[in-house]
């Protein structure tokens, strides 16, 4: 997809907040830190419309971003990072998990993992929720460009068995640094459009 237009139009903490264009939803899961903002960033070819930051934990709402009148992405809350508080966690937790298995035009969950790392136990935790819940799920390994390429099927082999992946479920390799993979991440959303 040729991305021209795109904008942030809400940061959401309850469904009542959420859009009501009725355009497909595809939603971002992944741990603080994993790249999520700059996966965002890199699809729209945008430079800072998904603020990117060092201190991980800084997404604490739902970040709707409205992209060229067809689709929106939705940045959850990142999850696994330790500097807050047990019931901040516990109200994002609540928050990401009615809008994920309550929300009509969710088509898909882009779950965003570290290529170079095996999955975390936070990692699989979400992924069996997804599964649990029927929920399609996309995974993206992202900076696929700081491993040589002769080692992606390792890695990726990884990643497979760690989160045991179901047959159906895409895993796609991607760079925000190099745009390695972003025309696979585009062709499996539009699919489920």
């Amino acid at each position: 997809m040729k991305v021209n237009h795109a904008e942030i139009v809400i940061s959401a903490v309850k469904p009542e907040q959420y859009p009501e264009d009725g355009f497909p939803e595809f939603a971002l899961a992944g741990r603080s830190n994993v790249g999520k903002s700059s996966f965002i960033n890199k699809m729209i070819g945008r430079k800072s419309l998904a603020r990117t930051s060092s201190k991980p934990g800084k997404t604490q709402t739902l970040n709707f971003y409205k992209i060229e009148e067809q689709l929106f992405f939705v940045d959850v809350p990142g999850y696994g990072y330790a500097k807050v508080s047990k019931s901040e966690r516990e109200a994002w937790g609540k928050m990401i998990e009615r809008y994920l298995t309550g929300r009509e035009q969710l088509k898909a969950v882009l779950l965003i993992v570290d290529l170079r790392h095996p999955p975390t136990e936070d990692d699989c935790m979400m992924y069996d929720f997804l599964g649990h819940y029927n929920i399609p799920t996309i995974v993206v390994a992202t900076k696929a460009d700081k491993i040589p390429k002769g080692k992606w099927e390792k890695h990726k082999k990884i990643v497979r068995e760690e989160l045991q992946m179901r047959a159906g479920d895409p895993l796609v390799l991607f760079s925000s640094e190099k745009g390695i993979g972003m025309e696979e991440a585009w062709r499996e959303i539009e699919s489920r459009m």
